[in-house]
């Protein structure tokens, strides 16, 4: 019984400082001293240190800082620009538009940018002004940039996807490559309901005024040509071997750095504030990771996780049932934390529940990343919504709304990845 209030105490202390606004490093790093003061004698000060230490020195994790610095270079950059330049000629005649440029620009900048925010800010904001020019529905301008804006996290390289990783200590580059089919497989889906829903509507958003020729296709291609040599040398070179994922990101940064200077108005203020940028980021995703770990031994400590996956394996769950309670878990918790929050906070307990049920840790991954990327757009704290109200003036209740058929497309990717196991680990078999 004693052993009971214990673990009480320390859920509760874990889930009052996550809802008191308190950073998510801060929160866990608490909770996890709290733990460790309350289930074992080991000096706490002396664990820690360890335990940080070790998850900060890993190698595979140098990738990180990397693919968030190529994001801000690109996100400082032309890059809204050449991408809309690019794709307008080769979007503008299909059913819904240039509607379609927000889902297509979103899944070519994911590819370069690890952020979903980052995607959604870039693409969004040389579209926005454009189609509502043309008199799209706004509702579908901010639904299709809220729900294409999350392949950010899917499409590689993926910041939350690294995290990830490290975590469950599986192949990052594995990873990437896995990620890849689902990725397009989830822009797809978008772009057919753009498509149905603009055939559904009769609605032609003034496409009588974009008509371009050849030479304007043509055109566009040529602006898309570094985008897609900076991709292709980035996941090409860890695709066939060449590189690493760290090397990969080398190559990334050096790329972007180029694509971003040949394009000018990037300077040296550009430059510093990129990396400024990166460090912010880095440095706050370095924290949370500390304070995970460090929690993490806390719960090991307490029972919790084997307690737990003994529970659940005595349910008899078949995998799929397990999956579904699982999908529904995340999407409750998305409502209340970011991604890379709810993959550390859960980790400890989910991995030995997956790995006992047989799955996949790589397939699973991609699984994860779907479910995580509901939660970019699930209210109250869904952080693409709050970025498309900042760029859009809407409420959030409105932006909510038009992100919702987004929503039910994630789950239906989700539902086509257990069913289609091979769409994730295609790639990577055959590696």
């Amino acid at each position: 019984m004693n052993e009971v209030m214990l673990t009480v105490v320390f859920l509760a202390a874990l889930f009052f400082l996550l809802g008191s606004s308190v950073w998510v490093g801060f929160s866990l790093l608490g909770c996890a001293v709290v733990g460790m003061e309350l289930f074992t004698n080991r000096p706490v000060g002396d664990s820690m240190a360890m335990t940080i230490w070790g998850v900060n020195s890993s190698w595979t994790l140098t990738s990180l800082p990397l693919f968030v610095w190529m994001g801000e270079i690109l996100f400082r950059s032309k890059l809204s620009d050449t991408l809309f330049k690019g794709l307008t000629p080769l979007m503008s005649r299909l059913p819904g538009g240039l509607l379609h440029v927000n889902v297509a620009g979103s899944a070519i900048f994911a590819a370069i940018s690890g952020s979903s925010a980052a995607t959604a800010v870039t693409v969004g904001k040389m579209s926005i002004p454009e189609l509502r020019r043309r008199h799209y529905p706004e509702g579908m301008i901010v639904g299709t940039l809220a729900g294409a804006g999350t392949l950010g996290l899917l499409i590689p390289p993926s910041i939350t996807m690294i995290i990830y990783g490290v975590t469950v200590n599986e192949s990052i580059a594995k990873l990437f490559m896995a990620g890849i089919l689902p990725g397009i497989m989830l822009a797809a889906l978008f772009m057919s309901y753009v498509a149905i829903s603009a055939w559904i509507r009769g609605d032609q958003s003034n496409r009588e005024e974009l008509v371009f020729t050849l030479k304007d296709k043509l055109l566009g291609l040529y602006h898309l040509f570094p985008v897609f040599a900076l991709i292709l040398m980035v996941i090409g070179s860890i695709y066939t071997g060449v590189a690493t994922a760290t090397e990969s990101a080398v190559l990334g940064v050096v790329g972007a750095l180029i694509m971003a200077t040949l394009q000018g108005g990037f300077g040296w203020e550009g430059f510093r504030q990129s990396l400024m940028g990166a460090v912010r980021t880095s440095c706050m995703i370095a924290f949370i990771l500390m304070g995970s770990s460090f929690l993490s031994l806390a719960m090991g400590f307490t029972g919790l996780p084997r307690n737990l996956a003994e529970l659940i394996a005595g349910m008899h769950l078949s995998p799929l049932m397990l999956i579904v309670i699982l999908t529904v878990f995340y999407i409750i918790l998305g409502c209340f934390l970011d991604g890379i929050s709810s993959i550390v906070l859960t980790m400890a307990v989910i991995e030995p529940l997956v790995r006992q049920a047989g799955f996949d840790m790589i397939w699973f991954g991609i699984y994860l990343m779907l479910v995580v990327e509901m939660a970019q757009i699930t209210p109250p704290v869904g952080f693409n919504l709050f970025v498309l109200q900042g760029m859009t003036g809407h409420d959030m209740g409105f932006i909510a709304r038009a992100a919702f058929p987004m929503f039910l497309l994630m789950v239906l990717a989700v539902v086509l990845l257990v069913w289609f196991p091979g769409i994730a680990t295609f790639l990577p078999k055959a590696m």
